[in-house]
């Protein structure tokens, strides 16, 4: 059986709960994304900001088995051993040159960090999670997106879904279970 999370994350300022109730499970059930819920993610990340609108995130997503199975070669094993059963896999890619001059955007990855919260938090709107991983290979991912290193940054990869049981993982993993902390505001913020 699945138990609910409590929301026992301590902040140190009032935030709406959105932010503390988003976190990254790995224990994902296989039940698929409707196409709504699928819509309303990548449209929460489309009007995240960028600089000169340049809107440069890239959203490869795979939602069939064949397409998922594809995309989670990329995936080091650790990952691939739970990631596998999230309906969704897709990977954040950022454009590395402006459209209109053809030079380097310095902002391209923090603007597309920006629209990948947007999903993550759409996610949690909608009742689902989001996973990000740096655990992939670059090289096998822009292979199997079929997508050019010399354009995009592949930057993370993301899983989507229901949260599963967590004994349907390894004892490390469902140990970790879990949300976790927070460094506190004196470690990440300086005025001055």
């Amino acid at each position: 059986m699945i138990r609910p999370i409590a929301n026992e994350r301590i902040t140190e300022a009032e935030v709406d709960a959105i932010f503390t109730d988003r976190w990254s499970p790995r224990a994902f059930d296989d039940r698929p994304l409707t196409e709504d819920q699928v819509a309303a993610l990548f449209e929460a990340a489309r009007w995240a900001p960028s600089c000169f609108n340049e809107q440069p995130w890239l959203f490869r997503y795979a939602i069939n088995k064949k397409d998922r199975s594809r995309f989670a070669e990329a995936l080091v094993d650790k990952n691939r051993e739970w990631a596998q059963h999230a309906p969704m896999l897709l990977f954040v890619l950022a454009r590395k040159k402006f459209i209109q001059t053809g030079k380097a955007n310095r902002h391209a990855m923090f603007d597309a960090g920006s629209a990948w919260m947007s999903l993550a938090l759409q996610a949690r709107r909608l009742g689902l999670y989001a996973h990000a991983m740096a655990g992939f290979s670059v090289e096998k991912a822009a292979e199997v997106m079929g997508v050019s290193l010399e354009d995009y940054e592949v930057m993370a990869a993301v899983v989507v879904g229901r949260r599963g049981d967590p004994s349907m993982l390894a004892d490390d993993l469902a140990a970790a279970e879990k949300p976790n902390g927070r460094k506190s505001l004196a470690e990440m913020v300086k005025e001055g």
